[in-house]
């Protein structure tokens, strides 16, 4: 899934992790009547829809990530991009490896 991707059915990723509405949009700071709204179609706001994307699709926890992590990876890109793209492969490699779902993204 791609940043800022429209997300089809927020109720659908909901019930795969087996969160009731409160516990799966209180992850993200979405109240469970608001989140009961997204999943009958109304229109997702671009953060919230990231921010889904992120814990849910992605499982990042996002209480670990720090400013200093964002810096460490762009300053990595820009200064080792062979090693980027080497680390970012053994990563994605050991990942599917433990069956964890690779998600699509694009190459910065």
């Amino acid at each position: 899934m791609k940043l800022f991707e429209k997300i089809a059915n927020p109720r659908e990723i909901r019930r795969k992790l087996g969160l009731n509405q409160q516990e799966f949009w209180s992850r993200i700071g979405v109240t469970q009547s608001g989140g009961s709204r997204y999943e009958s179609g109304r229109n997702m706001p671009k953060p919230v829809r990231e921010l889904l994307r992120l814990v849910h699709v992605e499982q990042i926890d996002l209480s670990k990530v720090r400013r200093e992590d964002f810096e460490i990876v762009e300053y990595l890109k820009e200064t080792h991009p062979d090693l980027y793209k080497s680390l970012r492969k053994a990563v994605r490699a050991r990942m599917e490896a433990q069956g964890d779902v690779v998600a699509d993204s694009t190459e910065a």
